[in-house]
């Protein structure tokens, strides 16, 4: 398993906000960390991940997916939150 940082942007037409949000929150391990960005476990790649997002995307739309690994550091969250993203990352 695979910690990833998921980010995308959807513009005007057609944006299809819940079918990404469903897919992301499929995951057993997912935290929407704010606006457009999430934070998933996963056993996919990141291209495999990126796949089972893009039927959600319009073909103006953008994703980035990104394998999250060593060093993280946060600020402005709550406690629980902290605890959250220390918990996920010490698997990564």
């Amino acid at each position: 398993m695979a910690i990833y940082i998921v980010a995308y942007d959807l513009h005007v037409s057609g944006q299809q906000y819940d079918c990404i949000c469903e897919k992301l929150e499929s995951f057993s391990t997912h935290w929407h960390a704010q606006g457009s960005v999430w934070i998933v476990e996963s056993s996919l790649s990141a291209i495999e991940l990126t796949e089972h997002l893009t039927p959600c995307l319009d073909e103006n739309d953008k994703i980035l997916v990104i394998k999250a690994s060593g060093e993280v550091a946060w600020q402005g969250y709550s406690d629980n939150v902290e605890n959250w993203i220390r918990q996920v990352f010490a698997r990564s």
